[in-house]
Order: C-alpha cells, then structure tokens, then sequence
C-alpha cells in the first residue's frame, strides 16, 4: 500500500507558514546580534561595565542562531567581522588625527617644512617645537636600506625554494624561514646592538646606531617574510603554464623570468610590501639600535651618521611625554604621518599591482 503524499491548500499554507517562520527567526538573531555588538562597542567606549555581559548574551544568541540557522548565523558573523576591520581602521585614523590636532594646528605645514635650524625642541612646560623631516628622512632612509638587503635577497630565495631546491633541502628550508619570521624583534635588535653597532663603531669609525645598520638589521628581518610570502606566489602558478613554456624550447631560467614571475606578480608585489610595511613600521629593534638624534644627517645622503625614525621617536619618548598636551601630541601627529605614508604606499601597490594584471592579461 503507498503512502499518501499530503496535497492542497492545508499543506500548501503550512510550508508557507514554516518558512515565514523560519525567516522570522533568522532575522530576528541576526538583529539580535547587531545590536549586541553596537550595544557591547558602545559599552567598551563608554567603559561600561555592562560590556561583559552583553558579550555573554552576543555569545548566546550566536549559538542559538549556529545551531538553528547555521547559515544564515555564519553568513552575519562574517559580515560583521569584515564591517569591523573596517571600522576600526576608521576609528584608528579619527582617533590619531585627534589626538594630534594641537601640534598641527600649532605647527601647520611647518610640521614637515623645515622651520629653521630647530626641528624637534618639545617642552614640558610650553608649546615648543615638533618637525618631523628629519624622523621622515631616517624612516625613508632605514626602510630604502632594509629593502635593498630583503628586496633582492627574499625573491631570490624564493625563486630557488618554489622554482630549484630538491625536495629535500625545500621541506627543510621552508620551515626554517617560517621559524625566522617569527623570531621576536627585540632578539635582532639585541644583535644588531651587541654586534652590529661595535662593528660599524670600531671596524669603519662609523658612529653607534647609523641609519646603514638599523637599515641592515631591519632588512634582516624583513627577509624572512618576503622569502615566505614570494615563494608561496610562486608556487601557485600552474604546473601547465611552465610546462607549456619549456615545451616551446624555453630554458628552465626563461621560463622562471618570463612566465613564473610575471604570473605571480602580485603575490611577489605582495611580499614586498608586506617586507616595507615592516621596515617602516619596526619600532623595538630600530629603537635599541638608533642613537635617537633629532637632527639630519651632515651631509644630507651620509648613511653611516645618525638621526632618528618615526617609530623610535615614539617609543623612546612616550615615558617623558606622558601628561604634557603639545609633547604627546607632536608624537601622535608622527604616528599620523607614518600612517599616511603606509596607506599611500599601500594605495601605489594595489595601482600598480592593477596595471600588471591589465598588462599581463592583453587589456591596455
């Protein structure tokens, strides 16, 4: 005997009634979180001590919502994810450019105009005196050097690891530079101090803390991570696109400089900026390393003199800084100008990184 299929409109308007339902539903926890996590953000800046707890009820609803519509439930919670990087980068950037409004206003464009032979007088007591062109030159000048060691090398490295190396020595090798990326960086800065400065000092007459070696040691650091992330590129290009290169009478060498690393170009480019944010933005080994002179270089392209980088000027005078409106606030508005400058660089990579996509693909 076959079972009867239920048909008509009873049926039909409870289907109806279920999906209603479940829309219902879905809707009403991904309002539940939104609120919760407007509410708990709001709480956080309020310093309310009810942040904890509508936390609680976030995390509650986000099981409940998981369990019942876990699509819908996975599908919010990445949305909101995404919306917060963005809106913390946001807040970041209004946070910094307030707090750094008092040195801008006092300064104007004088904040990287050279106002005369003082640039960096702060005071404890009165307005004093914040330019930064000589913090701009040792970051620009630390971060050309770091990049002229990582640059060259890290693709180089992983032009041999994805594109030469045995198997054996690449399943060694691989894990070995991921190990380095992440060594502390106050680990090379205690290097670079021990044996690095002495060697500059005593070996060429060079002075402690010169740009050249903060520069050195910085691109040290940063090689690992380019040699990663470049190696990863270029392992993604595809086994049939080199074949078809060697198979028109290429060389295994043409093949890698015509065909693999212009495949993997933006992975490449990645990996070189990922290797200048951090050598622009390395604060604890340039600060023990740097002989923290606010002045510029004499002559102006001396790499062995001393001066001072955006980053370590921060950190080595946040302590002193602390309570004097003008003194913290000339240090915010150098976290604002290296924050501009990491963005434009960011914005030039990604125009660039366009340009060869529409190159490589045939597009003018």
């Amino acid at each position: 005997m076959q079972a009867r299929i239920p048909y008509g409109k009873p049926y039909v308007d409870s289907l109806r009634r279920s999906y209603r339902d479940a829309e219902t539903g879905e809707v009403a926890v991904v309002v539940a979180q939104a609120v919760l996590i407007f509410s708990a953000f709001v709480a956080f800046i309020l310093q309310s001590a009810l942040l904890s707890s509508l936390l609680f009820v976030f995390l509650l609803v986000t099981g409940y919502g998981w369990k019942a519509y876990q699509e819908t439930t996975a599908k919010s919670l990445t949305f909101m994810m995404t919306a917060s990087t963005v809106t913390i980068l946001g807040l970041i950037a209004v946070f910094l450019f307030l707090r750094a409004m008092p040195v801008l206003e006092l300064m104007g464009a004088n904040i990287i105009i050279p106002p005369g032979e003082e640039m960096w007088r702060p005071s404890t007591g009165g307005a004093g005196t914040y330019n930064l062109i000589p913090m701009i030159w040792g970051t620009a000048v630390t971060t050309v050097v770091a990049m002229l060691v990582a640059g060259p090398l890290g693709i180089a490295g992983a032009v041999f690891l994805g594109e030469f190396a045995p198997s054996r020595v690449r399943a060694f090798m691989k894990p070995a530079v991921e190990t380095l990326a992440g060594v502390p960086s106050i680990v090379y800065g205690f290097i670079g101090f021990t044996v690095i400065n002495p060697y500059f000092n005593i070996e060429m007459s060079a002075g402690i803390g010169t740009l050249f070696a903060v520069g050195l040691v910085i691109g040290l650091m940063a090689l690992p991570t380019v040699v990663s992330v470049a190696e990863d590129a270029i392992s993604t290009v595809p086994d049939a696109t080199k074949d078809g290169s060697v198979a028109m009478g290429a060389t295994n060498w043409q093949t890698t400089k015509s065909v693999t690393i212009p495949a993997a170009f933006s992975g490449v480019s990645a990996a070189l900026l990922l290797g200048i944010g951090r050598a622009m933005g390395e604060t604890m080994a340039a600060t023990v390393m740097i002989a923290h002179a606010q002045i510029l270089p004499e002559p102006l392209y001396d790499v062995f003199d001393n001066t001072e980088t955006l980053t370590t000027l921060i950190a080595g005078n946040f302590g002193p800084a602390e309570g004097t409106e003008f003194y913290l606030s000339g240090l915010f508005a150098a976290g604002v100008v290296l924050f501009v400058i990491v963005t434009g660089l960011g914005i030039v990579a990604q125009l660039i990184e366009r340009r060869m996509e529409r190159k490589l693909g045939g597009e003018t």
